[in-house]
């Protein structure tokens, strides 16, 4: 062999004595490799550094994280003089906050909408280096005194005693029931804490209350704003510009299917190809795999019992949570409207804003079909409010019909009167005020720009994770009435989910999300004992309530007493849910009293019957039991609430302003919990 063949030979010995091998070799080299790697990272990392804020609270309920825009950035950049913050849950805040924009225009001021959640709030300190600036808050009270979702963090900030907001010129419009407890909490709390960090009120508070007349309400502290302001900042104003749109519009002739949204909340594509997490504005398609009427055929009610299975979504949610469920509009109403203003519905279009600095592009996705707006992203079915009726009003060719509708939306009592009359009480929609003024021909893109949306119904989850892991089960009764001008009027998601019938022919998916409700959970120690008040479809999430200790108990937990008062009218025709409630008592999970109030000469409902058994409630009550209440809040929730002071007077033997610090000690310590509505 050749001399380059030849190699000289060496013993295990030798060369562990003396030389590294081949594999030594490389395994340093990689060693010293990644040492140079990591100090070069190290280095970059540190020539990039990008602070990161920490997840708050407020994100991890709702799961929404800020973009962090800088409200001094977007103001200066845009020209504008005044900025309107909205608190909003059902979309009432968000409506008023774009007219209040709008009307801004009428006295020279340039306006900006905006969603707390979009801004970094910290830059609203900075806000007075604009010269005769104005920041807005409209604010909605969500459930028990809580800020809608998209506030939570806006609340956040101006509870923190560090924030300093001096020199901020501010006024606050609340929004509330005052049915609930805690009436417009939020528009209180928001005016009074902007004040104690240094803010200058250029207005009173204004509170809205939704048993009343709201509209009403908004247009009385809007009147009483624009005053205040002009006598500030020396305004008038213009009656130019009145019909001043927000958007334009442009149809596609030409356009893929692929980029058309077809009823997606937030992301083109996103109902077809699903991807969590889940929330407003990517909700879950989920299968409805059960849809069953809970009352007896002869019943004048009819109460649905839905399953919506979440399997392939891995959503969580526990017991007392709510689930939003996106509906439909009436597809009926939807071809009505369309023929009536002579529109053809899959007509591909885009309203863009006109905007260019705005955040808010288009009022809904964009581009769409009509009929996919119609059907899925404006609320077609609400009474028309004077601002859209004072828009609409030019378009009536006959002199008399717009004489009417400008009345109508006039600062008069007269012409306040008559809307809360004709509008309000009769509670006309878009389709009837068309067809009760025939000469009304208004575009239907500018219809669309009016219009609020149409958004998500909450509903009580009235099932356990420990029980149902892959579904959420919902109990809701239909709602429809006849209305005072004789026409029909139904709920716009109980009547959609009343034509879902699933079957093997027929399969139909809903758009849901979870909202937490951290207000109303079980005690975290399964062995203390609960009550609850819940009749009629109250009864949701205490069904909820009774699988979890059901589970609980089947694995060998100690588990407290479970009290529950149900009621309904009639025991035969609306008892939901009965076998499996006396299965639940036979079985020793319940004690089960009810009230049938139609039953009995003498209407009896939940409060009597806690009354009767008031020994037991005081006795649970001193063993730390937790009181929770679920329905309607103008009467039910009140009585029980007042019934629930008399139990502690009677039997606790306290005086009445004892029984009632006693009451608010409960709420305070989250042992008294509510889950109302109006």
């Amino acid at each position: 062999p050749s001399s380059s063949d030849v190699v000289p030979s060496l013993s295990v010995a030798d060369a562990e004595e003396g030389m590294f091998n081949v594999a030594d070799i490389v395994v340093f080299v990689l060693f010293v490799l990644g040492l140079v790697g990591f100090y070069l990272y190290k280095k970059y990392q540190e020539s990039n550094i990008v602070q990161i804020k920490p997840i708050s609270l407020a994100q991890l309920k709702t799961g929404i994280v800020e973009s962090g825009l800088d409200v001094l950035q977007r103001m200066q950049d845009s020209g504008k003089k005044m900025v309107v913050f909205y608190g909003s849950q059902t979309g009432t805040a968000e409506e008023f906050t774009t007219r209040l924009c709008k009307e801004g225009r009428y006295y020279g001021i340039s306006a900006m909408c905006a969603d707390p959640v979009e801004y970094d709030i910290e830059t609203l300190s900075k806000l007075k280096e604009i010269e005769d600036h104005i920041a807005v808050f409209l604010m909605a009270t969500y459930g028990e005194g809580e800020p809608t979702d998209n506030a939570i963090q806006l609340n956040e900030f101006m509870r923190n005693e560090e924030t300093d907001l001096t020199g901020l010129n501010y006024a606050v419009f609340g929004l509330g029931n005052s049915t609930y407890e805690y009436y417009n909490k939020m528009g209180k709390d928001t005016d009074e804490l902007l004040e104690k960090r240094g803010g200058t009120r250029l207005s009173p508070l204004g509170m809205g209350d939704d048993d009343g007349n709201i509209e009403d309400d908004y247009l009385n502290w809007k009147e009483a704003f624009w005053t205040d302001v002009c006598a500030k900042f020396n305004l008038t104003k213009s009656e130019d510009n009145l019909n001043i749109r927000n958007y334009k519009l442009e149809e596609h002739e030409s356009i893929h299917s692929s980029s058309v949204f077809k009823g997606e909340m937030g992301y083109l594509g996103s109902y077809a190809s699903q991807r969590p997490p889940y929330d407003a504005k990517n909700p879950f398609m989920g299968k409805l795999t059960v849809n069953q009427n809970l009352c007896s055929e002869d019943s004048d009610r009819v109460v649905f019992h839905c399953e919506i299975d979440i399997g392939k979504a891995k959503m969580k949610y526990d017991a007392g949570d709510h689930v939003a469920i996106y509906p439909e509009n009436n597809p009926k109403m939807v071809k009505d409207l369309a023929e009536r203003l002579d529109v053809e519905l899959d007509q591909v279009f885009s309203l863009d804003c006109v905007d260019e600095f705005t955040s808010k592009k288009h009022p809904f996705p964009c581009p769409t079909t009509y009929r996919t707006a119609l059907t899925h992203y404006v609320d077609i079915n609400t009474p028309i409010r004077t601002n859209v009726l004072r828009d609409l009003a030019q378009y009536a060719t006959d002199e008399n019909e717009k004489e009417f509708l400008n009345k109508l939306t006039s600062n008069t009592v007269e012409g306040k009167n008559q809307y809360n009359n004709w509008v309000v009480k009769d509670q006309r929609h878009l389709l009837q005020i068309l067809e009760d003024c025939p000469s009304l021909q208004p575009p239907i893109d500018h219809i669309l720009e009016l219009m609020p949306r149409l958004q998500a119904r909450y509903y009580s989850i009235a099932s356990s994770p420990k029980e149902n892991p892959k579904s959420i089960h919902v109990c809701a009764a239909l709602v429809k009435y006849t209305t005072n001008s004789g026409r029909q009027a139904e709920g716009v998601c109980t009547s959609w989910l009343q034509k879902l019938t699933p079957s093997e022919m027929d399969e139909y998916t809903i758009p849901v999300f979870v909202r937490r409700n951290q207000g109303f959970r079980l005690p975290r120690r399964a062995a203390t004992p609960i009550i609850m008040v819940g009749p009629g479809t109250g009864l949701a999430p205490f069904r909820g309530f009774i699988q979890h200790r059901a589970a609980l108990r089947a694995e060998g937990k100690e588990v407290g007493e479970n009290v529950l008062f149900f009621g309904c009218r009639h025991q035969d025709k609306d008892f939901l849910y009965s076998d499996e409630l006396y299965q639940y008592a036979d079985d020793g999970i319940i004690q089960l009293y009810t009230a049938f109030s139609r039953d009995t000469e003498k209407k009896v409902y939940v409060q009597n019957i806690m009354e009767d058994n008031g020994y037991l409630i005081w006795e649970l009550l001193e063993q730390g039991a937790h009181f929770y209440v679920c329905g309607d809040a103008r009467h039910m929730a009140r009585d029980v609430h007042q019934q629930l002071i008399d139990i502690i007077q009677l039997h606790g033997k306290r005086e009445r302003k004892v029984a009632e610090a006693y009451v608010v000690s409960m709420e305070n310590s989250f042992r008294y919990q509510k889950d109302v509505w109006s």
